[in-house]
């Protein structure tokens, strides 16, 4: 569904235009308190499940701004982009890494959905466990550590102009 909408909007564009987002989106994702506080896997799954989480939270941000479906296609055009160089630097040949792209943005899809819900609904630790933890609950702590900071990364969002966001400022 994401990868189908992501094909209607973005044609030919410039898709460097995300690039400052992108790298500070990974960047956040890769702050090393994720995975000692946060007990998140520092392994290839942990990793993707963390940039995956952050970018939703940008993600997220950009739903609610009226000149938001650009600045979306444009930084989801990056993530598929970096999965698809990251896919193929493992050494997946070109026969399938269409296929586990594909799937990524499946699971980016899935997990938008239930961070928002979750969001919203004031309980994110369910989708936490199953998303980023992948079933195996860490430690209560870490748990309210990574719940906690998430939600501190999707609250700073709220007041940088979609601008400043695109310029790679995401507070």
């Amino acid at each position: 569904m994401l990868l189908g909408w992501l094909k209607r909007v973005s044609g030919r564009r410039d898709r460097s235009a995300a690039l400052p987002l992108y790298d500070a989106v990974v960047a956040r994702a890769r702050a090393p308190h994720w995975y000692v506080e946060g007990a998140v896997p520092d392994t290839l799954d942990g990793r993707f499940d963390m940039v995956a989480a952050v970018l939703a939270m940008v993600l997220l941000r950009l739903e609610e701004d009226p000149d938001g479906p650009e600045p979306t296609a444009r930084l989801t055009e990056r993530f598929v982009d970096d999965m698809d160089a990251q896919i193929r630097q493992i050494g997946f040949g070109d026969m399938v890494v269409g296929k586990h792209v594909g799937r990524m943005m499946g699971m980016l899809g899935g997990r938008l959905g239930v961070y928002r819900d979750g969001l919203a609904g004031g309980d994110l630790d369910a989708a936490l466990v199953r998303n980023l933890y992948r079933g195996d609950a860490p430690a209560p702590p870490a748990l309210a550590h990574t719940r906690d900071a998430l939600i501190g990364v999707r609250n700073g969002l709220n007041g940088v102009p979609l601008a400043m966001l695109m310029e790679g400022r995401l507070s």
